[in-house]
């Protein structure tokens, strides 16, 4: 049976009168959230398939082609976004986390995503390992050394103390994969969690967003905002794929001596494919599950051994100060624009310290958030929204801030006693920072090194796992995607990623990364207006909603729904009723009234 003829056959057993089905429809149950989204017109649904694969066809021919004349258009893009709208991404970062304070502590947080018997589809350990190892595990692969090394002699805002202790570049590594970061990602998740889960609609960025909008621009609206989030998701998954298999390959030669090779790449990005692809037809629930429990306990082991092979008394002496200084600081950090930069126009985004950086990363979240958020949005069904922000926002920052205060710290030790070594291998290949640093942990870095090159392979394969997750939802919703499509999609990226390695290089692929980021630009007003429509729809929350919201996630089959195609709302009866008993609210057709 295809996927098709199988969500018809669902959808016509959630929608017949059981009376007429037999007395077995009784103890069916039917799968929730029900759908009460929009029908996706064919023209659009059309547009949504074939249009992103050309374009993306198109940049990657263009890039390859002429990677000289590209490179240098983006990176001229880069400064204009650097140079004009760094006060833009600043806001944006202050005001996500400001909504996650306000989802927090106010009433709202009490809303249970899936309606208020909801169950936690996963245990709270595999939650946080399978959003941690979706939405950062191989940034702090990547960056745990790196940026304390980089910004150790020179940062803004934290300036290296008299001692040395090079508290600024733990300080500001905190702040970038930390709490605000995570924030962004959250906002993000918990718009599209409570459209999905406690409104019925298909987990993507239109149905989270449009019906904000006049009505009469909703479905070109939707159409451009789905085209934006699966190009980011592409391209995203693509470039991230080639820099895996680098550091991967960089990993093997810390502890083989092996010379990375294009060859080696190849065979990399063949084994990330073959075990994503397993854990796609494998399913969610077990496949990510298990490998991010791995994740979990691997990077325990890492951080744990650094702790106490290495220099412990150092390390505590500086988690205690760097974690002082970033709570002390944060404020300053959130808001600062390098204003007097700005007294004249960028030549470059390399003149902007933000260009370097902070606009750099959130950029960079940004177009990571269709699949992180929707991937997180995901696995949170049973989850009350305080739990969800608190979940995704708290608890990674901790994890991020004693894995970095560790490795950071533990890197800055053996850079001083190694005249400078690892800041050496850094500025030789940003990749190869943490394998220069275990490199001097005593008695074990050998094991070590083979422990993180395993991570990882771990942690990209979950990204990528999240990725194929979300993007087959935002090309096939409302249909329900299978194991062979992902299978293709996984295929399909990894095909990306090669063409990008052996025909361009990694110049190509930083260059493709670099336009990656300059999307998220005009893909940040989309992330503004889709919370904004959150924020309406749960002040608008009365109790006709909430009482959908139970109807929706309620399995009984005696209860069916009717779809309206154009999303304009959905008809409820019961089993033995043909009259209507409620129409849902949120439809731009409906009264509001009270069901009771």
């Amino acid at each position: 049976m295809s996927i098709n003829e199988a969500d018809r056959k669902q959808r016509r057993l959630e929608t017949e009168d059981p009376q007429e089905m037999g007395s077995s429809s009784a103890h069916r149950e039917v799968e929730v959230p029900r759908f009460v989204g929009r029908i996706i017109p064919p023209l659009d649904r059309l547009l949504i398939r074939t249009i992103p694969p050309l374009l993306i066809g198109a940049v990657i021919l263009w890039v390859l082609l002429n990677p000289t004349g590209a490179s240098t258009v983006i990176s001229d893009l880069r400064t204009l976004v650097t140079g004009k709208f760094t006060w833009l991404f600043i806001l944006y970062s202050a005001f996500a986390v400001i909504v996650c304070i306000w989802l927090s502590f106010s009433r709202v947080g009490r809303i249970r995503l899936g309606g208020p018997k909801a169950k936690p589809q996963h245990s709270k350990f595999a939650w946080y390992s399978m959003l941690f190892a979706c939405g950062q595990g191989i940034g702090l692969i990547f960056w745990s050394v790196a940026e304390p090394i980089m910004l150790r002699d020179e940062n803004p805002v934290i300036p290296a103390g008299a001692t040395g202790a090079a508290e600024g570049g733990i300080v500001w590594t905190y702040f970038h994969w930390g709490l605000t970061a995570w924030a962004m990602y959250c906002v993000v998740a918990v718009c599209l969690a409570y459209s999905h889960h406690n409104l019925g609609k298909t987990l993507t960025f239109r149905e989270a967003t449009v019906d904000i909008l006049p009505k009469w621009s909703q479905r070109g609206a939707g159409v451009v905002v789905e085209l934006l989030a699966i190009i980011a998701t592409v391209l995203g998954l693509a470039t991230s794929f080639g820099f895996a298999a680098l550091q991967f390959s960089s990993g093997i030669t810390s502890f083989t001596g092996i010379t990375s090779s294009p060859m080696m790449w190849l065979m990399v990005i063949a084994v990330f494919a073959g075990i994503t692809a397993i854990s796609a037809i494998v399913g969610i629930n077990k496949g990510m599950a298990r490998i991010s429990s791995l994740n979990s306990i691997l990077s325990i082991i890492l951080v744990g051994a650094v702790f106490i092979f290495g220099p412990t008394l150092y390390i505590v002496s500086n988690l205690s100060q760097t974690f002082g200084s970033f709570m002390s600081n944060f404020i300053h950090m959130s808001l600062w624009t390098d204003a007097g930069s700005t007294a004249n126009p960028l030549s470059t985004w390399q003149d902007s310290w933000n260009g370097w950086w902070t606009v750099f990363i959130w950029c960079w979240v940004i177009a990571f958030s269709p699949f992180v958020a929707g991937f997180i949005a995901r696995i949170s069904r049973g989850r009350t929204i305080r739990e969800f922000v608190l979940g995704v926002t708290v608890i990674p920052t901790l994890i991020v801030m004693i894995w970095v205060g560790v490795i950071g710290s533990a890197a800055i030790y053996y850079d001083d006693r190694a005249e400078r070594g690892i800041s050496a291998a850094v500025a030789a290949d940003t990749s190869a920072g943490l394998f220069a640093m275990l490199d001097h942990v005593p008695l074990i870095g050998t094991i070590l090194l083979v422990v993180s090159t395993i991570l990882v392979a771990t942690y990209y394969v979950t990204s990528l796992d999240s990725g194929i997750y979300a993007l087959s939802e935002f090309v096939s919703a409302p249909n329900k995607s299978g194991p062979i499509f992902r299978v293709v999609l996984v295929l399909s990226i990894a095909t990306v990623a090669t063409v990008l390695l052996t025909l361009g290089g990694t110049a190509v692929v930083d260059t493709v990364q670099t336009g990656t980021i300059i999307g998220a630009f005009p893909f940040s007003f989309v992330i503004l207006l889709m919370i904004v429509n959150l924020i309406r729809r749960l002040l608008k929350r009365d109790k006709a909603i909430k009482q959908l919201e139970k109807d929706i996630n309620n399995p009984d089959p005696s209860l069916i729904f009717t779809a309206d195609p154009s999303g304009s709302g959905a008809l409820l009866r019961s089993r033995t009723q043909k009259r209507p008993l409620r129409r849902d609210p949120n439809g731009p057709d409906s009264a509001s009234g009270d069901p009771d």
